[in-house]
């Protein structure tokens, strides 16, 4: 069918154009990911899309169109946490793999899935490869207290092409919202969501309510899901599309974090990551309140 009727409609600029409706959305990101569409057909709809932002509607479409493709997780008996990793380390060490670590220590299955989006970010899944949890090579149960690491492409190819796209154009695309946004599992999940702008906090929000998701969202460190360790920040819960302010902000920014080293890179991560799990240093006030959140969501499910 081709995606260029919608084009029509999304690409009138940013006051010209109209939104899609849920249906339509997901017409069109069916055929992005099933890879039935034209390069030229892609890039319009990136682009335009860009200039236009995505509605909660169309966000509600989109994640339709995916959800209906995902390679899944199988379910468990209890309910999967997913942090989704897709922006690394830029000034401050990667914890997203300290998240993960201290959820599962608290019994619960996790799954961390990302791809790289920028070649000179240290990585989540490379930590965790650092500290013994290798990628997925296939789609399997994640069981109570286990780390597993899920490559975008294994859960959908689709979806890292759509990602890949941002290489060749220079900008993000809805791709990069619906990995954040989606839930890759057959069972009842919490997803941990992050924005790094406040208009974006407003769309993800409208998105958990208009789809019935549990979540838990917050301004991440660096754009990764884990709380900056240096801050209190707002951190709002989503019980099946409910929404519940569970930790209001507080201004200003400590200058250290007791044990937090400066450097960023892969091996200075992982023996920082053990030595918290060790004890052998604090679990940073901010994360360790993000897990007893996470743990309040799951327990409610």
């Amino acid at each position: 069918m081709g995606i260029s009727q919608y084009i029509k409609e999304i690409g009138r600029g940013a006051r010209g154009a109209k939104p899609l409706t849920r249906e339509q959305a997901t017409d069109l990101f069916g055929q992005v990911l099933d890879g039935t569409v034209t390069d030229l057909e892609i890039g319009g709809f990136c682009l335009a899309m860009r200039i236009k932002g995505e509605t909660p509607e169309e966000m509600a479409g989109f994640l339709d169109a995916t959800h209906t493709r995902l390679n899944r997780i199988p379910a468990g008996d209890r309910p999967l946490i997913v942090l989704p990793s897709y922006n690394g380390a830029r000034k401050l060490p990667v914890l997203t793999p300290l998240l993960a670590l201290l959820l599962a220590r608290e019994g619960l299955p996790v799954l961390v899935h990302g791809a790289a989006t920028e070649s000179t970010r240290v990585l989540a899944s490379s930590v965790l490869a650092a500290l013994g949890t290798q990628p997925m090579t296939a789609i399997a149960p994640i069981a109570n207290g286990e780390v597993a690491f899920a490559p975008t492409e294994l859960l959908s190819p689709g979806l890292k092409r759509l990602l890949d796209v941002r290489r060749v154009v220079g900008l993000r695309n809805p791709g990069h919202s619906v990995v954040k946004l989606m839930q890759p599992t057959e069972g009842p999940c919490v997803v941990v969501g992050s924005y790094t702008h406040p208009a974006y906090a407003e769309s993800m929000a409208a998105t958990f309510e208009l789809m019935g998701i549990t979540a838990l969202l917050s301004r991440g460190l660096e754009g990764e899901v884990v709380s900056d360790p240096r801050r209190t920040a707002q951190i709002d819960g989503f019980l099946r599309g409910t929404r519940t302010e569970l930790q209001a902000q507080q201004p200003g920014t400590q200058g250290e974090v007791e044990g937090l080293p400066t450097e960023i890179d892969i091996e200075t991560t992982a023996d920082y990551t053990r030595r918290v799990l060790a004890g052998d240093a604090p679990v940073p006030a901010a994360i360790a309140q993000q897990v007893e959140y996470i743990q309040q969501l799951a327990n409610r499910l």
